[in-house]
């Protein structure tokens, strides 16, 4: 529950702490002292959108505190929790500090946090109820949101909404898919022409600097030759003196001259090893001469498919020596088409089956959706007899529509039927509720959905528009019940309702050179008479007046 809220300059309120308490508790006040200001500063806090328009004129910021005892929030608890911003306290304090430049600050446990946080913790905190809740009765998705929110059923609603986020991811990954198949299509043609031709020649990984190698050798296979054969000659072949045969000579003479001289080994060893070398190399030269290949026929073959290659590299505007890697480039891409079109078959059975993975779940929550709706129109009816309405009939029409496109909130078409007269037919609210009737049913159903959804603090701003008298006393009696079991706050103008609630506060402004203050102070016996008093019968209060606020007090109660 709610036990403080500190707001400091903050529209009109220049420095205000309020202590609250348990059961209902019913704010008035002056008209234009702003009786709403204290729930539009605590929506601030819950992480409603920040204006700098809502400084007061004379400071630099605003900043709004408030604290909840979270003792028993199981869910609020959590989410501190999940997010290390629990502390050993059984409070919480939330924190929203507002900057004249626009921007804003935002706190839970001293610790900072971003306003969507603040706005899911409050969520376990508060829910508050607006005098234009009415209004928003007569919009189909809000009716279809009350009936989820008396049903409950939250984890039917998350898998629906899994299977449409599901269902949304793959159609747009198609629609990706469809239109990049439809932009390749012409490309597709065009690689597939250029992965045949390039197929047919089968040019292999390193051919052209093979092929180019072999082209050069046999291009110049008889200059090879002559010289293979004139340096053979030289070296070891030739009648008379050779290379060889003049490092043999050497070799014996220094061999011979050892005996002389020791030194001279070296030498001699150095003459023999060359002898070997000569030896060596005349046979691999001689080796190497005849396997020369002199074949015409082969060196035409290798120069037209040198040709080829120069001609396929100019055509694909690629170096010769990239001409392999090209070929596996373009493979490569048209194989990526192939696999896209392969994806767009599977992805059409995956949204086939999302598909009906989304309707099953969304008929599941429609079958949840009619049992609830049966149970609240009749408790509606039953609390629309408590509050004058008592020939009125609601009924609520629930049609499921599995042939709507898929969204977040299932296929179930709603309507808030209701006749006023008797006689008559039901129709939409809409076409036959009037405003005062409209405010009616809203509260009516409010304090139901209040009674079955578990938040700790319930807050009602100024609902009761448009009812007075013997149904504003009904009203103020459903929410004084309700206070019981929950803390409810309740910003009104009826003396009826305020009467009803537990403890009251005043709202009243006051002007000082110029600046105008508004405070907010708990009413004691007899301020509160006059109060109500003032609420009854005006300004000018009178004893009998006061006595009628009493009395009102007494009855409302009891």
């Amino acid at each position: 529950m709610l036990i403080s809220l500190e707001i400091s300059n903050f529209a009109i309120v220049n420095d205000l702490c309020i202590d609250w308490r348990d059961g209902m508790t019913a704010i008035t006040g002056e008209t234009g002292a702003g009786k709403s200001i204290a729930i539009d500063a605590l929506s601030l806090c819950l992480g409603e959108r920040a204006d700098a328009g809502t400084i007061r004129p004379t400071a630099d910021r605003a900043q709004i505190v408030a604290q909840f005892n979270i003792q028993q929030l199981a869910k609020a608890q959590q989410f501190l929790k999940e997010h290390m911003l629990n502390n050993d306290e059984q409070d919480c304090i939330l924190r929203r500090v507002i900057s004249r430049s626009g921007r804003s600050k935002s706190y839970i446990n001293g610790v900072s946090v971003t306003a969507s946080q603040l706005k899911e913790l409050g969520e376990y905190l508060i829910a508050i109820h607006g005098q234009h809740a009415h209004q928003l009765l007569l919009k189909t998705e809000h009716q279809l949101h009350l009936i989820d929110a008396y049903a409950g059923h939250t984890h039917l609603q998350a898998a629906v909404k899994n299977q449409f986020q599901h269902y949304q991811q793959l159609q747009r990954e198609y629609a990706t898919l469809l239109k990049e198949q439809q932009a390749k299509a012409a490309q597709q043609q065009l690689l597939e022409y250029q992965v045949a031709e390039l197929d047919e020649f089968a040019l292999e990984a390193d051919e052209f600097k093979q092929i180019e190698e072999e082209q050069y050798r046999l291009s110049h296979s008889q200059t090879i030759i002559n010289t293979c054969q004139q340096e053979l000659m030289a070296l070891y072949e030739q009648d008379g003196v050779t290379v060889l045969s003049q490092l043999q000579h050497s070799a014996q003479q220094f061999n011979n001259l050892t005996n002389v001289d020791s030194n001279l080994s070296n030498i001699a060893q150095l003459l023999e090893e060359a002898v070997v070398q000569v030896e060596e190399a005349s046979r691999e030269i001689r080796d190497y001469a005849d396997r020369v290949d002199q074949d015409p026929l082969r060196l035409q073959e290798v120069e037209e498919r040198l040709s080829k290659i120069m001609d396929l590299s100019r055509k694909h505007h690629v170096r010769p020596e990239a001409l392999y890697e090209h070929h596996q480039s373009l493979k490569a891409q048209l194989d990526n088409i192939s696999s896209d079109n392969a994806r767009i078959d599977i992805l059409e059975q995956e949204i086939a089956q999302t598909l009906s993975a989304y309707q099953q779940a969304a008929m599941a929550l429609s079958d949840s959706r009619s049992q609830s709706a049966k149970k609240l129109q009749k408790l509606i009816s039953a609390s629309m007899d408590d509050l004058a309405m008592k020939h009125c009939k609601f009924a609520i029409e629930l049609q499921p529509k599995p042939e709507l496109r898929p969204n977040s909130e299932g296929f179930d078409a709603i309507e808030f039927l209701v006749s006023t007269n008797p006689g008559q037919p039901l129709q939409a609210l809409a076409k036959v509720a009037s405003g005062g009737e409209l405010s009616r049913i809203s509260l009516a159903i409010q304090v139901i959905i209040a009674e079955k959804v578990t938040t700790p603090t319930l807050i009602f701003d100024e609902v009761d528009v448009g009812i007075s008298g013997p149904t504003a006393s009904q009203v103020g009696k459903l929410l004084r019940k309700l206070g019981k079991s929950t803390q409810v706050i309740c910003v009104t103008h009826l003396p009826q309702v305020a009467c009803s609630g537990h403890q009251q506060f005043f709202v009243s402004k006051k002007v000082i050179k110029g600046e105008t203050f508004t405070s907010m102070k708990p009413l004691e016996d007899a301020h509160r008479v006059d109060e109500i008093a003032r609420l009854i019968g005006g300004e000018s209060i009178s004893e009998p007046t006061r006595a009628s606020a009493k009395e009102l007090l007494a009855i409302q109660a009891a």
